[in-house]
């Protein structure tokens, strides 16, 4: 199983340059970086999980400039968003935005698509709250198109484009409806959003990882209902705190990769929540042996 990390970069944490160093020479699959533009302070949408919104949330870097610092100073770690506001983004710009990251780094980057909780952000965006869900498969359409290798046009309910010269061109080939870079959306399990997973993802990123073994029959039955290859479905726990017996079921789910959750802190507190990480990685080895076996490859 692939274990890979997110956390929330901040002008206060590690740098993007030294975690994902980090990250490769230690054997860790990814790097998966949160997005938001801003927290307007006069809010009513509560925090999801409860309590004071935690610190970080307002001052989170920007995630595409992030991946990008990480991207220059790695060869073989996978770069990824969880999740990119795409609602809250000119669908052009961002088409552009993701195809360049996924380009400049080799085709390792993953699109995490999400809808957003706070309705004050996504209202200083222009997005209106009730069709937000159908905004961004629109502008998922509209990225569609621009990647598709030859100029195509695209007109939908909330945006439009000419045919188009636009590179470069994502890295990774099309997997059946898929055009671009690996896609993952995020949310809450339901049949709103298993129907967009099987429209233009390929597959879901859960956070917490809860109710899996309830879940995956109802996406997998609605995944074959739009004909896709039953094989080719990822799902990909999101934000997890891991334990060895968490693992071990996800691994009897199908799982291939799970998404470990970071603290928002500087060096020495990262590092070592890493070393304690270092024994659910492949061989289960000691972060400083994953280090030296890296570095000597």
């Amino acid at each position: 199983m692939r274990i890979s990390v997110t956390i929330f970069l901040t002008d206060e944490t590690i740098t993007p340059t030294r975690l994902a160093r980090e990250l490769e020479q230690r054997g860790f699959s990814g790097l998966y970086l949160p997005e938001h533009t801003h927290i307007p302070v006069e809010r009513t949408t509560p925090y999801p999980v409860g309590g004071d919104l935690p610190r970080e949330y307002g001052r989170t870097l920007d995630p595409f400039v992030a991946l990008a610092q990480a991207a220059a100073v790695t060869r073989r770690l996978a770069l990824g968003t969880g999740i990119t506001l795409v609602a809250q983004h000119d669908p052009i710009d961002l088409a552009k935005q993701i195809a360049t990251l996924d380009h400049l780094s080799g085709g390792r980057f993953t699109l995490g698509v999400g809808y957003g909780w706070n309705v004050e952000e996504a209202a200083d965006h222009g997005v209106t709250w009730r069709t937000r869900r159908e905004l961004v498969r629109d502008r998922m359409a509209l990225m569609r198109a621009l990647w598709s290798e030859e100029p195509t046009r695209y007109s939908g309910e909330f945006g439009s484009v000419r045919a188009s010269l636009a590179h470069p061109k994502p890295v990774q080939k099309p997997r059946g409806p898929v055009v671009g870079p690996r896609t993952l959306v995020g949310g809450a399990a339901g049949p709103g959003l298993f129907a967009h997973i099987a429209e233009f993802a390929d597959g879901w990123l859960p956070i917490g990882g809860r109710g899996l073994t309830e879940a995956l029959p109802v996406l997998r039955s609605a995944w074959a209902d739009a004909g896709r290859d039953p094989a080719a479905l990822q799902v990909v726990p999101y934000a997890v705190q891991p334990t060895p017996g968490k693992l071990a079921h996800y691994a009897e789910l199908g799982v291939e990769e799970v998404v470990v959750q970071l603290p928002p802190a500087g060096e020495t507190e990262v590092l070592g929540a890493l070393d304690g990480y270092g024994a659910l990685l492949p061989g289960g080895t000691s972060s400083v042996d994953q280090r030296e076996r890296m570095l000597k490859e």
